[in-house]
């Protein structure tokens, strides 16, 4: 029983060793990775040439790519160490583009409204079975296009202002042990949550919703098992086949952007999973009169505030 016990411990031990030796290899590669992909700019973005467009496919969800993205952050990191003021530098951009898009695709909401209201007028009131803008070569679709086109509106909120609702706490967080736990303890509650939690969700959303999107872009259609060779050898078929089949004859066909917006979305999440460590780690090294520093917080004014409760 006990060389049974000590055998498997050491086979644990032995595969934990193996899973570091692994990381460090690709965080040291990632370096060359990184190098070699700014000097073979031609290799990935001259897409006259259909290899260019599978080595994207393939890298775009490749380990490689996920240990180049992790190792910047790391070495942003490492370096913010010493310079805790380039930390906060970083925060402040990283925070800032999650802000500005946010509140920029948050408009997206009202041009949902007024264009749901001009499809109301165009339908009861003119009885239109098409609505038509511009001069000279008029855009006209049927209003079922429209009325479909609204879901796009939808989704640019959603996934375009998630991070944005995250960095103004806007998110619902089930609280057990937070709001008990002291400061610092919270900060590394926060760390943790970014890197344990945040992270491998992006990553693996992205690698799901990396292929679904250029499987819906292209043909033949990569699979995420395809090796790089194999995927070489499809792209002497390759084709661009962009998805525009709607749900109803005369409906929105634009369905492939809600796969690119999908793909935006989690790489702004596994961005401000990183952008979150750092804060939390910087609050957590100055203390609690650096909470909030920096922080570009949207304030209600006065008259603006929500109802929290109806009187009667």
């Amino acid at each position: 029983m006990e060389e049974s016990g000590a055998g498997g411990l050491g086979a644990a031990l032995g595969v934990i060793g193996d899973g570091l030796i692994w990381t460090f290899q690709n965080i040291a590669m990632a370096f060359y990775n990184f190098g070699y992909a700014l000097t073979h700019p031609q290799l990935w973005l001259d897409w006259s040439d259909k290899n260019a467009i599978m080595r994207v496919v393939y890298y775009g969800g490749s380990v490689e790519f996920f240990f180049v993205c992790a190792t910047f952050f790391l070495v942003i990191f490492g370096f913010g160490l010493w310079r805790n003021g380039f930390l906060w530098g970083v925060v402040r951009v990283l925070e800032g583009l999650a802000n500005t898009v946010g509140r920029f695709a948050a408009w997206a909401g009202l041009a949902m409204v007024l264009q749901q209201v001009i499809i109301v007028f165009m339908q009861r009131i003119f009885t239109r079975p098409d609505i038509v803008f511009g001069f000279g070569v008029p855009l006209q679709f049927d209003i079922s296009w429209y009325a479909e086109e609204l879901k796009l509106f939808n989704a640019m909120v959603v996934t375009l202002c998630l991070t944005y609702t995250f960095v103004q706490g806007g998110h619902v967080r089930v609280d057990l042990v937070y709001s008990a736990v002291s400061f610092r303890t919270k900060r590394v509650i926060d760390m943790v949550g970014s890197i344990i939690f945040m992270v491998p969700m992006a990553t693996l959303i992205w690698m799901y919703s990396w292929f679904f999107m250029w499987r819906h872009l292209i043909v033949p259609k990569p699979s995420a098992s395809d090796t790089l060779e194999r995927l070489l050898l499809k792209s002497r078929a390759l084709r661009w086949n962009v998805e525009t089949i709607g749900f109803s004859p005369n409906g929105f066909n634009g369905y492939f952007l809600f796969k690119i917006l999908m793909v935006i979305m989690v790489g702004m999440i596994f961005i401000h999973a990183w952008a979150f460590f750092f804060r939390s780690f910087l609050e957590w090294k100055e203390g609690e009169e650096s909470e909030g520093k920096y922080f570009d917080k949207d304030v209600l004014e006065e008259g603006e505030e929500p109802y929290d409760h109806a009187e009667f």
